[in-house]
């Protein structure tokens, strides 16, 4: 049996506390589905740009790897929501975003 996930809307809104909290930025991009919204982040470090985005891993659970950098992020957002209008889209502006986005949003 499988253990309740956590809303998308509250693992959002963790994700963005946390980064306040240690002297970041976040913001929602676009709003999903606040229940079963898949979520992918923009992280800006040091003026470079990435969209991570949540991948099956061989170990049954997900990974988070980079999906498009810089000037194909805006396309590859758009083909997203065009195929899953309840998907959220977050920014974070923090040194090692990609640890935040790991630690807080991954599925135990």
């Amino acid at each position: 049996m499988t253990s309740p996930r956590l809303a998308s809307a509250v693992k959002v809104s963790a994700l963005l506390r946390r980064v306040g909290a240690a002297g970041g930025f976040g913001t929602v991009l676009a709003r999903g589905d606040a229940t079963a919204g898949s979520i992918a982040v923009v992280v800006r470090e040091e003026g470079i740009e990435r969209l991570l985005a949540p991948m099956m891993a061989h170990s049954g659970g997900y990974d988070w790897i980079e999906v498009a950098a810089a000037a194909a992020i805006p396309a590859w957002v758009e083909r997203a929501r065009q195929r899953d209008p309840d998907l959220w889209v977050i920014e974070l502006d923090i040194p090692d975003a990609a640890r935040f986005v790991a630690e807080t949003l991954r599925d135990d």
